[in-house]
């Protein structure tokens, strides 16, 4: 869903408000549906003026880039565009996803107050200034006239210890059930018990502040521009999340067969090898009639890992190949041979048409298979005719087998038509423009020297970059051998 979860944009991941902190909110406290069909010019700006005390470079630049200010607005309607549809599915229904956007509202009120009542009281961790004391009151552990503020409306209602205890468990099962979803790996993990009282003291740390917010706001006696500035940072890390399980929901209706991807190739004349297949025989021939293959391979070979580290060909040799590192269809011609011996006819795959020489086979490897036992190697020569394709609109990807290269180009197809789609169904409304803060050289220096955190990290040190914001990662050199894990 790369193009679906681009909505999920630096605006809000420069907030600092990662998902790695997300905490309950008791159903006895409701508040009215987030509305995700607008955001207001002063609401963008109020995000902004937040941003530049802690990242003025990233600031400075969005003021120097009108496209980049267009494509934040543009990122912003698909945000809540998607966080809008995945609302009329009725994904917010669902009580998992339900609970979770209470506990994303809890935590960014939280978070937001703590801000508020102790910025000017020094440095502390998150919610430091919360007591033992208070943390006992909370759980009903206290003497019950002590209480003060904590006799609210739901201890009114009779919630006292078992139903806040309920409630945590609830909490702490729907935390668990979302970290496994996301994580296969945290499939069998069970939590400590050190871990459930770390997050037992945290879930009311969060509570307390969050009733505090609450009861204070209601009363008027909390300023109006931090509860303006929770409730939209409520609205847009709500949106991320709702975003993301929407293009979940959508993640077969995306999905691309294989029959649409030969079908495409078969309907577009420049996906046909039969030039390259046509080449490829005729230096078969070549080599079958005794040419010498290394110098064939020098010459015609259109494997990058033919190349040394001085810039000539290695004459197509890969020694001490281990079993089971090719692609298969290579592999199988390969070892069917024996040394010196040319395969008679093409090999295909993914990458290309392959001509091979086995030179040596039977070797003992420098290292031991995953049995744990000595596995065997052999030598190869080849000499490839390359099928891949690279991406036309981005010079700098590396060529890619051409099925592979289709099925992106379909799924970006289907992906961009669903967005589209959810645009026009859902009138989400966004300002034609806003300022931009203005930030000096000398506020930027600042910044640096302080050592700020960077813009795109979370208040839990974890990056809050979207999970496909990650394209522009290093990926392994396009070669036609290596089998794909």
């Amino acid at each position: 869903m790369s193009n679906l979860t681009k909505a999920l944009i630096l605006l809000v991941a420069i907030l600092g408000l990662g998902a790695g902190l997300a905490f309950w909110k008791s159903n006895t406290n409701t508040h009215a549906a987030t509305d995700f069909s607008s955001i207001s010019k002063e609401e963008i700006e109020m995000l902004l003026a937040d941003v530049a005390k802690v990242n003025p470079a990233a600031i400075k630049r969005l003021g120097e880039n009108p496209e980049l200010k267009k494509e934040q607005l543009d990122n912003l309607k698909q945000l809540l565009s998607l966080a809008s549809a995945a609302k009329k599915q009725g994904l917010t229904n669902l009580p998992l996803n339900h609970q979770e956007l209470q506990n994303i509202r809890a935590e960014v009120v939280a978070v937001n107050y703590d801000k508020a009542i102790n910025s000017d009281k020094g440095p502390m961790p998150p919610f430091g200034f919360i007591t033992e004391d208070q943390i006992k009151q909370f759980w009903g552990e206290g003497d019950q006239a002590a209480k003060g503020t904590m006799a609210s409306i739901k201890d009114k209602l009779g919630l006292g210890k078992p139903d806040r205890e309920t409630a945590f468990n609830e909490f702490l099962n729907t935390k668990v059930e979302l970290l496994k979803a996301s994580n296969p790996a945290m499939k069998d993990r069970e939590i400590s018990d050190e871990e459930k009282t770390q997050a037992r003291e945290f879930f009311a740390k969060i509570h307390i502040y969050e009733e505090e917010f609450d009861n204070k706001a209601a009363s008027g006696e909390l300023d109006k521009g931090v509860v303006a500035r929770a409730n939209l940072q409520v609205k847009l890390q709500q949106a991320q999340f709702l975003a993301r399980i929407y293009s979940e929901s959508l993640k077969d209706t995306l999905k691309v067969t294989d029959e649409e991807v030969d079908k495409y190739i078969a309907e577009h004349p420049e996906f046909d090898t039969s030039a390259k297949k046509a080449k490829a025989q005729e230096i078969l021939e070549r080599a079958k009639a005794g040419e010498d293959f290394a110098k064939l391979a020098d010459e015609y070979s259109e494997d990058p890992g033919n190349k040394g580290t001085d810039g000539k060909g290695k004459g197509g040799l890969y020694e001490k190949i281990n079993i089971g590192q090719m692609v298969e269809p290579f592999e199988k011609a390969a070892l069917a041979l024996e040394p010196g011996q040319i395969s008679p006819e093409l090999v295909e795959t993914d990458f290309g048409y392959h001509i091979i020489k086995l030179e040596k086979k039977g070797q003992v490897s420098d290292a031991k298979g995953a049995d744990g036992k000595v596995a065997e190697t052999y030598d190869a020569r080849h000499i490839l005719i390359a099928t891949t394709q690279s991406d036309p609109e981005n010079p700098m990807s590396r060529p890619m087998p051409v099925k592979q290269f289709v099925r992106q180009k379909l799924e970006a197809e289907k992906q961009k038509a669903e967005l589209d789609k959810v645009l026009a169904e859902n009138h989400v409304s966004v300002p034609d423009d806003f300022d931009v803060p203005q930030v000096s050289d000398e506020d930027i220096k600042k910044s640096m020297q302080g050592q700020m955190p960077n813009a795109l990290t979370s208040t839990d040190g974890d990056e809050a970059t979207p999970p496909d914001a990650k394209s522009d990662e290093k990926k392994p050199e396009a070669k036609p051998e290596p089998k794909k894990k």
